[in-house]
Order: structure tokens, then C-alpha cells, then sequence
């Protein structure tokens, strides 16, 4: 019944059966403190988002070739929260869609097919996806490459070609290279695609501004710009609504996902009036189930309990507080390399020597595993599979974190992870 390219996130695979909150429960009605799962944003199976879906499901529910208020009150609602030009939706019903619409609109309106990339990004599981994803193509199993396809280095501060928080510029200019090149082969940028901070790429925070950098290169190249919101988005950044905004960036097309439908089968494209009318060549464009009015009471459902809980302000109080932690912790842990990120959307990673910043992926799946052993369950990502990943239910409290920070400096310091450091 299974196949072997589906991986489970642990050696001793969990049964969950049930989950509430920050909560998830197994078979044998154990607890787990959750401090991976982006997707149930508001929390797992949160009673005002339940509440939607089951009404909305019990009266209507059905494809778009029908008016229903639901889909026009979530467009205005979530277009409200985006830059004023960005004022047209388009719902599908994951962040792949999304993405993969993106890029069709993207060739559509500028006729050209080169793709600029980031190094060690994911965008989604469609072919046309897993192409723009370096994380795929250049990973095991993936061919590598294709010709329309150009990578540009992962804006790393940490680890990559330019270290330092002043490296925006730097990083940045490998998009006019990347045009450049694609130019020498006969060929011109049509998209320019972005998460506005990696999450497979190992929870990178790019420098300050290198969206803004970077967005600028490529319009002066004539590609549209598209931010990947589908990790980051919906207020976990804490500080702002939106990733790509602590980047002072104004992207062309925003994709969602994850997050959107807290769990629901939910995702979206927003671009500007412009854009959608040079979209409409005369192909249809036309998804089954995206903006059904199920999808759309879950997706305002979602919006409403961010408002009405605050959850951008404790993604804002809780991660600001557990990241000052955590960097406390690498002051004691001689293994932390770096803590990075923002809001509820933390990395810490993993290395054996500082000075050479070895990674430490044996350690990282360690700790992982005696952390799941403690019933709090985080996971790891990155090109080395070293980078401790934490990206909870923004609903993730102080007590919450506490319990985590108390059984990560635990686990930090056992012998295993100890004798390793400096090998």
C-alpha cells in the first residue's frame, strides 16, 4: 500500500490520531508539544474554523462557475492586508497550485520562460515546480538543471558565499548575472521567484533588504517578481503580516498556501489589476475547487482568529523572546552555530567546529529524536540536514516555549552531542 519515496518524520514513526492547539495526541493518548507544524496556523482543529467549515459544508458547496459572497468577503479581507496594487485573486487549493499558476502567469504576460531561482529553494510537488526548486532538482533523485532554469546562491548570511547582514547588495547582484547569462544563451527572464525567507533552504533570514535588491534587478530585466508566502506568511513573522515586507520589498505576485486554510485544502495568487488583464489572453483559466465556499469560510475563519487572538503579536512576543533565549543557549552549547530568523519562524544550526562551521547533521537528527522522545516534536532542514527547524502553530505560548528550550538544553548536553563538538 505505501511507497518507499513517502518518508515518515521520525525511526519510530508516531500514530496521531487527534490534535488541539499547540497539541497533538497518538494512538495510545500520549501528548506531543508541536513545534514544527506551519500548517494548522491558528492552531490544530481551532473551534472557530471547524465551526466554518462545517456550517458552510452543511448548506453549500461547489465550484466557482457560481456567485457566493463567501469568495468576494475573503478576497476583500485578504487583499486588504496586502500592498494597495495587489487587488486580484486567484484561489487553488495548495501552495503548489499557487506557485505553478504564478509561473503561468508570469510567462503568459511577459512571453518569456527563463526562470531565476534561489539555491536550496522548494516551491512545490508539480513538475513544473520541482524544475524551480533547487532543493528537488539538484537533490537525490532529481535531473538536474533545465535549460530555462537559473539558480542564483541562497542569501545566507550564516554559511553562504557573502556572510554578514550587510551582504544584501552583494547577494543581490547575482540576478543581474544570472540575466546576463541567460541572455549570452539566447534567452530572457520571464519570473524572478522568491521564498522571503528559505525554509527547506535551512530557515534563512536573508540579509536586510535583499528582496528589495533583488526585485529591483530583476524588473529592470523585465521579469515579474513572485514572493513565496506559503511558509512564512498570515502574521508568523510577528513583526509584519507578510515575509517579504521585512525585506522593504513589493513583489509583483504573492503565493499562499499552508497556513491560508489552516489545515483546509487552501491556497491563493494575489497580483495587480495589470498583471490579471494581461493574464487574460483568451485561455480560460479555470480550478474545480479553488475559492469553493467551504475553502473561503475556512480561509475568513483563519484571518478572523488572527485578528481577534492577537496571534501576530505573540508570534511577535513569544519568537522575539525564544529566539534571545536560544541565543543564550549557544552561549553554553559550543554545537550552536547560529540562531536566525524572526517571529515564530526560528533555525538554529547545527555545527561541529565553529570556526569551520562543520555541519552537524548526525547530531541534528539526535537531538530530534530525543526531543521526540520528550514528546516535543521539531524537526530538521537545510542542504546538510543540520538546521534545527521550529515553526509552530502561532498560537505557540511562553510556557510553551519554555518546555522546549528546557528539553533542548537537556539534550544539548549529553555526551553524544558534547564529545562531537570540535571533531
Amino acid at each position: 500500500l505505501e511507497s518507499s519515496s513517502l518518508s515518515l518524520s521520525y525511526a519510530k514513526p508516531l500514530h496521531i490520531v487527534r490534535g488541539r492547539g499547540v497539541t497533538l495526541y497518538d494512538v495510545e493518548g500520549r501528548r506531543y508539544l508541536d513545534c514544527v507544524n506551519n500548517v494548522c496556523h491558528v492552531g490544530h482543529c481551532h473551534p472557530k474554523v471547524v465551526r466554518a467549515i462545517q456550517r458552510q459544508a452543511a448548506v453549500l458547496n461547489t465550484n466557482t462557475r457560481y456567485l457566493h459572497e463567501n469568495i468576494v468577503r475573503y478576497a476583500k479581507q485578504l487583499t486588504a492586508r496586502l500592498p494597495s496594487d495587489l487587488t486580484v485573486c486567484f484561489f487553488v487549493n495548495s501552495g503548489s497550485e499557487a506557485n505553478d499558476l504564478a509561473l503561468r502567469i508570469a510567462r503568459t504576460v511577459t512571453g518569456r520562460h527563463g526562470l531565476i531561482v534561489i539555491d536550496g529553494a522548494y516551491h512545490g510537488n508539480t513538475q513544473s515546480l520541482v524544475e524551480a526548486s533547487p532543493y528537488k532538482f539538484a537533490g537525490p533523485g532529481g535531473a538536474g538543471r533545465q535549460p530555462h532554469v537559473y539558480p542564483i546562491p541562497m542569501p545566507d548570511p550564516y554559511r553562504g558565499l557573502h556572510p554578514g547582514d550587510d551582504s544584501a547588495e552583494e547577494y543581490a547582484a547575482h540576478v543581474t548575472r544570472a540575466v546576463h547569462a541567460m541572455r549570452v544563451a539566447g534567452t530572457a527572464p520571464g519570473a524572478f521567484i522568491a521564498e522571503s525567507l528559505l525554509g527547506c533552504g535551512g530557515q534563512i533570514e536573508p540579509p536586510p533588504q535583499y528582496l528589495r535588491h533583488a526585485f529591483d534587478g530583476a524588473r529592470a530585466a523585465g521579469a515579474l517578481c513572485i514572493a513565496d508566502e506559503v511558509q512564512v506568511g498570515f502574521g508568523r513573522m510577528g513583526s509584519h503580516f507578510w515575509g517579504f515586507e521585512t525585506q522593504e520589498a513589493t513583489p509583483d505576485i504573492v503565493t499562499m498556501g499552508k497556513p491560508i486554510g489552516n489545515g483546509h485544502p487552501l491556497g491563493a495568487v494575489v497580483t495587480t489589476r495589470a498583471i490579471a488583464d494581461a493574464f487574460a489572453n483568451g485561455m480560460e483559466y479555470f480550478n474545480t475547487f479553488g475559492g469553493n465556499p467551504v475553502s473561503c469560510a475556512a480561509g475568513l475563519a483563519v484571518l478572523e482568529v488572527i485578528h481577534e487572538e492577537d496571534l501576530q503579536r505573540n508570534a511577535h512576543t513569544v519568537g522575539g523572546d525564544l529566539k534571545k533565549v536560544l541565543l543564550d543557549l549557544a552561549e553554553k552549547h559550543a554545537i550552536i552555530g547560529d540562531v536566525r530568523g524572526r517571529g515564530l519562524f526560528l533555525g538554529v544550526e547545527l555545527v561541529r567546529d565553529r570556526d569551520t562551521r562543520s555541519p552537524a547533521p548526525m547530531q541534528a537528527r539526535y537531538v530530534i529524536e530525543r526531543l521526540r522522545a520528550d514528546r516535543i516534536l521539531v524537526s530538521t532542514d537545510g542542504p546538510d540536514d543540520n538546521v534545527l527547524k521550529f515553526k509552530p502553530p502561532i498560537v505557540f505560548d511562553a510556557q510553551d516555549a519554555d518546555r522546549f528550550v528546557t528539553a533542548l538544553d537537556k539534550v544539548l548536553g549529553e555526551d553524544f552531542i558534547t564529545a562531537s563538538v570540535g571533531r
